[in-house]
């Protein structure tokens, strides 16, 4: 019994002496640069949006955000690089609705949890893709692009920023249910895909508005849809997909920011501080305005509601499409 009671004290006595020391190392987090990996190639959209944060993050916080670019394997070697370090917040993933809400449908198995490996820390943007065609392609709008391609069988060609992600399943869900037989052509990364349409070795891509508008501006492509719910005020003359008779093509893609399982509440609290910071900051208001990106400052609670509820939809989109990630 006196034994029992000497553990408890002393039990009791190292718990009152390391929520102190929990409390201090968030205060003093962080202290040396802090790297968040990508699972894109450098130049993506996402990545330039990540580097304006990374510019606030610094000013409020004296240190450097450095961004590890890993793409490649539908975001897997990426998770896998952040799953592997030390859960002490100086090491975060920018994660997507492909990592976290798609891949767990498409792969029988995954090297990764998407909701046991991982602790959120914020959402961090959200937007919609265009659907755009090479200047070539003698169409101006989806019904013409359906006819188009109805009048081709087995030629016409879609590019995606990668398998298995919302870029490739507009393309799927727009064949379904339009009837047409598009050919996927995944690359690995957005800019390798804008240079293939712009080339013409691809007729039609699903990609971000920022990544393809300096060649709508020289007429090197032409936007023919938005998957927003509403036009995009970047593009008020282009109508969204629900206007032009596809609803099921209403896509919003968005980009989270998480750390390894184990990292503590109270480093994940500042982080979470420090992001949602840069997010309501004017700056980036004003920055992602311009492309079209649109700041989610949450918390790691109401991020976790959304990605739980954004995998169910995409579970049936997946199951309808009867694509399997090949492992």
């Amino acid at each position: 019994m006196q034994r029992r009671q000497a553990l408890t004290s002393l039990a009791a006595a190292s718990l009152a002496l390391a929520v102190p020391a929990a409390r201090a190392q968030a205060q003093a987090f962080p202290d040396k640069p802090v790297r968040i990996v990508v699972p894109f190639a450098a130049g993506n959209t996402l990545d330039a949006a990540l580097r304006q944060v990374a510019e606030v993050f610094k000013a409020n916080t004296g240190q450097p955000l450095l961004v590890d670019n890993k793409p490649g394997g539908s975001g897997i070697i990426a998770a896998q690089t952040v799953m592997a370090a030390p859960p002490d917040g100086y090491t975060l993933l920018l994660t997507n609705t492909s990592m976290l809400t798609i891949n767990p449908h498409t792969f029988s198995k995954l090297p990764y949890d998407a909701e046991k490996s991982f602790r959120p820390v914020s959402n961090f943007l959200g937007a919609s893709m265009v659907m755009a065609v090479n200047a070539n392609v003698p169409v101006s709008n989806v019904k013409e692009f359906v006819a188009w391609a109805k009048a081709n069988p087995g030629k016409v060609s879609y590019a995606s920023f990668t398998a298995g992600n919302s870029s490739h399943f507009a393309g799927v869900i727009l064949n379904q249910r339009a009837g047409i037989n598009m050919i996927h052509v995944p690359f690995n990364g957005t800019p390798p895909a804008v240079q293939n349409l712009v080339g013409g070795q691809v007729d039609a891509a699903f990609l971000p508005l920022l990544a393809v508008k300096p060649h709508l501006e020289s007429g090197k492509v032409k936007v023919l849809a938005v998957t927003s719910p509403q036009r995009s005020a970047l593009m008020p003359g282009v109508g969204t997909f629900t206007e032009q008779g596809y609803p099921d093509l209403d896509i919003y893609i968005w980009a989270a920011i998480a750390a390894p399982a184990g990292t503590p509440d109270a480093v994940i609290a500042r982080l979470n501080t420090e992001f949602v910071k840069a997010h309501r900051s004017q700056e980036i208001k004003d920055k992602w305005k311009l492309m079209d990106f649109e700041p989610l400052p949450s918390t790691p609670e109401e991020f976790a509601k959304f990605a739980a509820a954004d995998s169910r939809r995409w579970a049936e989109a997946v199951k309808i499409s009867g694509f399997k990630a090949s492992e």
